[in-house]
């Protein structure tokens, strides 16, 4: 079975998880896992998806905004965007990922824009060695985006399908952090827990993390004064 039938599978059977709550200038900021890489935010009165993919889409309230990162079909299903999409949502993606929506709005990497009340600005993700075969990676650079999302002051970083690169390293006041790792296609608990401290946000969830050590992750933070918040997105 495939890295993506797995994907799916998982998807007919799992439900979503319990919202999280983060206070901030504008007022509250609900986050709710959906799975894998999937997350559903509400605030100001509009609906964000991030990477509307994996899991179930039953009941859950239509999209002013989509957020997709990569084209791999655990973060794109074109099927489940047109779904959740209404004629005025605005999405945003990497060119690639245009190439197959269409009405994307582009940002490339370190790029900015605004989206109601909501700031976003892209991040580069991407595999250093890692990859099918020799010469091969499975995330070029410049293809897809990492995301930081900045709503009443509070800095949100998802980082898309990456290893721990230097960019991700170089992050400056994320408030609250949504980190990969998986084999062979980003990283390891380790390696990103080493990157989660050199950009030292307050909070990390670590999300996309099929098949990975989540307590690993959480020991090798032990002592940095990070919180790790582990939940089941699976």
């Amino acid at each position: 079975m495939t890295r993506f039938a797995f994907a799916f599978t998982l998807a007919a059977v799992a439900a979503f998880a319990a919202p999280e709550n983060f206070a901030t200038s504008a007022g509250t900021l609900q986050l709710t896992p959906i799975q894998h890489a999937s997350v559903m935010i509400q605030a100001g009165g509009k609906v964000l998806y991030i990477d509307p993919a994996q899991g179930k889409y039953d009941g859950l309230p239509q999209a002013d905004y989509i957020l997709i990162t990569d084209i791999h079909g655990d973060h794109l299903v074109p099927a489940v965007v047109e779904k959740l999409k209404k004629a005025e949502t605005v999405i945003v993606a990497p060119k690639a990922v245009s190439d197959k929506v269409a009405g994307a709005k582009v940002l490339s990497n370190g790029e900015k824009t605004d989206i109601g009340p909501f700031s976003v600005e892209a991040i580069p993700m991407y595999n250093m060695k890692r990859g099918p075969a020799a010469g091969q990676l499975y995330h070029d650079k410049g293809r897809g985006n990492g995301y930081i999302l900045t709503y009443g002051g509070r800095r949100l970083y998802f980082s898309g399908d990456t290893e721990a690169i230097p960019e991700m390293k170089e992050l400056k006041r994320i408030d609250v952090a949504f980190v990969c790792m998986n084999l062979p296609y980003t990283m390891t608990p380790q390696e990103a827990a080493e990157a989660v401290r050199a950009f030292h946000p307050a909070i990390v969830y670590p999300y996309h993390y099929m098949g990975s050590d989540l307590n690993a992750f959480a020991k090798a933070l032990d002592g940095s004064g990070i919180e790790v918040r582990l939940r089941n997105w699976y």
